[in-house]
């Protein structure tokens, strides 16, 4: 088997390429500037050049291509002047990826976000039958990129994830350790619900999908019960024996965001464990490697 991982250099990707390395699989890591933490042979690669897309698959042929490359600084995404290179990542690059993916006959896994729901309600949601109702225009890109998947691909993986964390990038709980660290109090929002993943979790799910056929729709994130984000907070500060205070607030009095955040990010992982593939460890679990690993 001879996997391509796009966006090798974030903490996805990173993750995605050392769990195929330890299993032995020919790797080829893409991604923008020189490469981070990568061991595997590495080939810059611009996902919103077509040429470059169309160049690279050909001359690679991989098996599968696991697409880690996004733009996911939802903030940023909704100022008007990035809203072309957004796209151009998220929409335009997918839709190369998958007309590659076609002509050489590789399999393609997509990482998608519950951002593609509106975030409203208690009820999870759904890998499959749900409507579509982005929050952002982050959620509106990644959706237009599942579409693009579903329209040139049959042997096709899309997973939807939410709170995404991992030693190799920013994400919400290195950000309050490090607001911990620094102050006496730290202010978390009470009301968006939903669970962590760990990069590392997920990217074991990612390369076990590239060596099955059971394509489709499917939601990851790690087991346990759904917690906000300030019941999170509180478990971390727990583990990690950080003494600062938690404040509960709601979004609206955190602060305004650019990019409205959903505050259902309920995903129904059943459709993993039905299909036959291993769930992702309880979250708290992820929480204490993901400490271990920071040190």
């Amino acid at each position: 088997m001879r996997i391509l991982v796009t966006g090798a250099n974030g903490q996805l990707g990173i993750a995605v390429v050392s769990e195929l390395l330890k299993r032995g699989v020919e790797t080829f890591a893409t991604g923008l500037g020189p490469p981070r933490f990568c061991a595997a042979p590495y080939i810059p690669l611009d996902i919103a050049s077509q040429a470059e897309v169309k160049r690279t698959l050909a001359q690679i042929i991989p098996s599968a291509v696991i697409h880690c490359a996004a733009w996911t600084r939802a903030d940023a995404a909704e100022r008007p002047e990035n809203a072309a290179e957004v796209r151009a990542v998220n929409v335009d690059g997918t839709r190369y990826l998958a007309q590659a993916c076609e002509a050489v006959g590789s399999k393609l896994v997509y990482v998608s976000t519950d951002c593609v729901f509106d975030g409203q309600g208690t009820r999870p949601w759904k890998a499959d039958g749900e409507e579509f109702r982005p929050v952002n225009f982050y959620g509106q890109t990644k959706l237009e990129g599942e579409q693009e998947v579903r329209r040139y691909l049959e042997k096709y993986f899309i997973v939807r994830t939410s709170w995404l964390f991992g030693i190799h990038g920013s994400n919400f709980i290195a950000s309050i350790l490090k607001l911990g660290r620094e102050r006496d109090s730290v202010q978390v929002v009470k009301d968006q619900t939903g669970t962590p993943t760990y990069a590392r979790d997920l990217a074991r799910l990612l390369v076990d999908l590239t060596e099955s056929e059971k394509y489709g729709c499917y939601h990851a994130a790690n087991e346990g019960d759904y917690v906000t984000k300030y019941g999170l907070a509180l478990e971390v500060f727990r583990q990690a024996g950080c003494t600062a205070r938690v404040t509960a607030v709601t979004s609206g009095e955190y602060g305004p965001y650019e990019a409205v955040r959903p505050l259902n990010s309920r995903l129904d992982r059943s459709k993993l464990a039905a299909a036959g593939f291993a769930p992702l460890p309880d979250w708290r679990d992820a929480v204490s490697r993901y400490l271990a690993e920071l040190g």
